[in-house]
């Protein structure tokens, strides 16, 4: 009896908790899979940057001048984030606390310490270095993103 209702609690406790169960489906893209897509939009859209060793295509707008943040840096930004198709799924600033650099998406945390404070970047960012297969509340999973970002001030 205390067998059965042992591996009954062991079941129940599988069942009630996804995080134990791995989801076969999510798998993330390889950067390189993804490559040619990342060019074609930055030659339709004008942008003449070049591939980072990590995957990332970034073009330096302004350098910037001064701090160049680490992952430990609070960074403060202005940014416009876009899907490919070029619709816009986020806008805005840092609030007045500023975000870690290294609590952010690989892509930033790549991209930013590319520039100064007072900078600015286009970054356009492999899937697997933004939300990977997982995505976010409004960004699916496995989608390439491009960013114009203003380093505003880096602490």
């Amino acid at each position: 009896m205390k067998k059965v209702l042992l591996a009954s609690l062991v079941v129940s406790m599988l069942a009630g908790s996804p995080s134990c169960i791995k989801d076969e489906t999510c798998r993330n893209k390889t950067v390189e899979s993804e490559q040619a897509a990342i060019q074609t939009f930055a030659t339709n859209n004008g942008i003449t940057g070049a591939f980072h060793s990590s995957g990332i295509y970034y073009q330096v707008m302004n350098p910037g001048s001064g701090f160049t943040p680490s992952t430990s840096s609070k960074v403060f930004v202005t940014y416009t984030g876009k899907f490919m198709n070029g619709d816009q799924f986020d806008t805005g600033t840092t609030p007045a606390e500023g975000w870690v650099l290294g609590t952010l998406i690989p892509g930033w945390q790549i991209g930013l310490p590319l520039i100064q404070k007072g900078g600015t970047i286009k970054l356009i960012i492999p899937s697997s270095l933004a939300y990977g297969c997982t995505g976010r509340i409004g960004i699916p999973g496995n989608s390439i993103l491009y960013f114009e970002i203003t380093l505003n001030d880096v602490q």
